[in-house]
């Protein structure tokens, strides 16, 4: 394998070299597309040398045999490639096929332990995928992507990926709620947090017509174009302006918010105030318009 690894650092330098050459004999220099040659160069390389250290990962003879689900061992049905999606650009990936004879359930164990089950994006391809998804439209996203980091995948795919890991970051925060909202106050000897705020508030926004269906609006008709999405967030004030004014504290605001009914966003709402020190403030302000569902809660 290292044998393999420094083969193709060797052929990524003569390629780099050759760029190097081009751009010294020519009378014009163009920077920005001598980056691009570079930079598109650099990640093949990376591509290359990561496709050898993938080689033996996902196949070859296993020391324990495989069990399926349903109790059985399962079998090996030879080798099967997919090509990845990496953050440096495609690599093969050749992996170990096994099936269950009883169920017919289907495993691939180098799937499994590089976290790619389902998949042809890699960890940190998924990773840069939902960040850029979450900020911005989907279509938006891919065209940085592609400008920022050269991967190119589809608005649908940034749509996909983005909702899945959004599942799954749910899922845990819902766990982690749960957790947070058991804790009792503790003695208030500990207080080191000055004051505490937390605020919220409503706002509808547009949905496809499915998501408003049998729901009562402001439409003349009395239906509804919009849902409620509750938000809320948690910040400290330590300090005071010269004119004694309150100030937030530089980068002390985190967000909860969803489209729920009120009594499921306090939950969301007190458990971030409970992770950000409610137990710990000398005091707590609340910031609210007066609806009341906030007033409820």
């Amino acid at each position: 394998m290292e044998k393999k690894t420094i083969e193709a650092a060797v052929e990524a330098d003569r390629e780099i070299n050759q760029i190097i050459e081009k751009a010294a004999i020519s009378r014009k220099f163009d920077l920005e597309a001598v980056e691009a040659a570079l930079r598109t160069a650099v990640l093949a390389t990376g591509a290359k040398v990561l496709g050898v250290l993938l080689e033996g990962i996902g196949c070859g003879r296993r020391e324990q045999p495989l069990q399926c689900h349903c109790g059985a061992i399962m079998q090996s049905k030879g080798i099967e490639e997919k090509t990845l999606l990496t953050i440096m650009g495609p690599t093969p990936f050749q992996r170990s096929r096994y099936e269950c004879d009883d169920c017919g359930e289907v495993r691939y164990p180098g799937d499994e332990e590089l976290d790619i089950v389902g998949t042809t994006r890699t960890p940190g391809v998924r990773r840069m995928m939902a960040r850029a998804g979450s900020r911005q439209t989907f279509k938006e996203g891919k065209d940085d992507l592609k400008v920022y980091a050269g991967i190119e995948v589809s608005a649908k795919d940034v749509e996909r990926v983005s909702e899945r890991i959004g599942e799954q970051v749910e899922t845990w925060q819902a766990a982690e709620r749960e957790k947070l909202l058991q804790i009792e106050a503790p003695s208030p000897t500990d207080k080191n947090i000055p004051v505490l705020y937390v605020e919220m508030d409503g706002t509808g926004v547009p949905m496809v017509k499915s998501e408003t269906d049998g729901r009562k609006g402001k439409q003349p008709d009395g239906t509804a174009k919009t849902r409620e999405v509750k938000i809320g967030c948690v910040f400290t004030q330590t300090t005071r302006d010269e004119k004694g004014r309150p100030v937030r504290d530089p980068e002390s605001t985190t967000f909860v918010g969803a489209i729920e009914a009120a009594e499921d966003f306090g939950k969301h709402i007190e458990a971030e105030a409970i992770r950000r020190g409610l137990f710990n403030a000398h005091k707590l302000v609340v910031l609210g318009d007066g609806a009341a569902w906030i007033r409820g809660l």
